[in-house]
């Protein structure tokens, strides 16, 4: 599924390396601010222990991870939102995405000064937040507008319209984000179509220093405290170690580097799980001698929507779907043993796929 995770956040801070740390493809990192400009576009394995216990029990040529489109922003900054540093650009690539993981500066680093001289993560998330909430102020507005000439023509929907789009106005004109705004679902339709920045999901990584990275700081401390009560996800990763993991091609090797950091994984796999997660995606796993692949779909799918991310044909003709739970799969040890403990479920087209199932799809086209 074509989803798409953007990384942003003031210039310097260590997106970009975090970016490199997951990413198939690399963007430039350095010192000096604005210095890009594009954003980096990658694809990213979602790391799933599974596949490997499916393997246990299933010889396979090739496993197969799902994975999320990840787009690293370029370093935004005050002003972002008429056009500094390249900034309306880059916002424009924030729309695009179906959510945000925001890296937040928790290192002090006297070869890499900050933008606004000092390093404090609480202003530079305020920082971020208003300009977003900044450009879709304008979008709300800009539709206001053409909902007042629609009333004045005597459409009632549009009167309606406004009634919502006037609140959103309202809550973010007061300097919070959209998506903390109480709404009933159904009034939600008003500002879709405006893909509001500030109404994406966002999490929170905290870039500290190689000394922080199990137990954190006093920065990761101010931005706990600062989004205490609002439901946030928070991670706290050390850029730079986990860049020089990611060089490694050992796993033993990239094994005893986290055992010497004090990491039972790497931070960036947290991360990763964490976007899956946001996006309200979830996995399920097509299982044979040829590959074991991991498969993403949104939460809710029914067999037939996730037969179509296989191939279109799948959905088209759907008959129904053969499905095994993963534990079960993994504790009886094969298709034969699950079969035998009536662990194997022959499904139709309103099944809901959940996470971790096995499917097999019979079709007819």
């Amino acid at each position: 599924m074509a989803l798409q995770c953007g990384i942003l956040g003031i210039t310097n801070v260590g997106k970009t390396t975090i970016f490199n740390c997951i990413s198939n493809t690399k963007g430039e990192t350095n010192a000096f601010a604005f210095s890009a400009t594009k954003s980096n576009i990658g694809l990213v394995q979602v790391p799933d222990p599974r596949l490997y216990e499916l393997e246990k029990h299933q010889v396979t040529d090739k496993i197969v991870n799902t994975t999320v489109e990840i787009v690293d922003i370029p370093g935004l900054t005050r002003g972002s939102n008429k056009g500094e540093g390249v900034g309306n650009k880059f916002l424009g690539d924030i729309r695009n995405t179906d959510a945000l993981i925001h890296v937040l500066r928790c290192f002090d680093n006297d070869a890499l000064p900050h933008i606004d001289g000092s390093v404090d993560p609480v202003r530079d998330m305020e920082t971020i937040d208003f300009e977003l909430q900044v450009k879709d102020m304008e979008s709300v507005e800009k539709k206001l507008q053409r909902l007042e000439k629609l009333v004045r023509a005597g459409d009632k929907e549009a009167k309606h319209g406004i009634e919502v789009l006037t609140k959103y106005r309202d809550h973010i004109g007061n300097f919070n984000n959209a998506r903390s705004l109480d709404v009933k679902p159904e009034e939600k339709k008003h500002v879709d179509d405006l893909f509001l920045l500030t109404m994406k999901p966002v999490m929170y990584v905290c870039n500290v220093d190689e000394k922080s990275a199990v137990s954190g700081n006093k920065y990761v401390e101010k931005v706990k405290e600062a989004l205490k009560g609002k439901n946030a996800e928070i991670l706290v990763i050390a850029g730079a170690v986990e860049a020089e993991i990611a060089e490694l091609e050992s796993i033993e090797d990239r094994l005893a580097f986290l055992k010497d950091a004090g990491l039972d994984e790497p931070g960036v796999d947290k991360m990763v799980r964490a976007a899956y997660k946001m996006l309200n995606l979830q996995t399920f796993f097509t299982v044979g001698p040829m590959e074991i692949r991991a498969w993403t779909i949104k939460k809710g799918m029914t067999a037939p929507q996730a037969a179509g991310v296989i191939h279109s044909d799948l959905e088209r003709g759907f008959i129904r779907a053969e499905v095994m739970k993963y534990h079960d799969f993994v504790t009886l040890g094969s298709e034969h043993a699950c079969k035998e403990a009536g662990k194997f479920y022959i499904e139709g087209k309103t099944y809901v796929v959940e996470d971790g199932d096995i499917l097999h799809i019979r079709f007819n086209v």
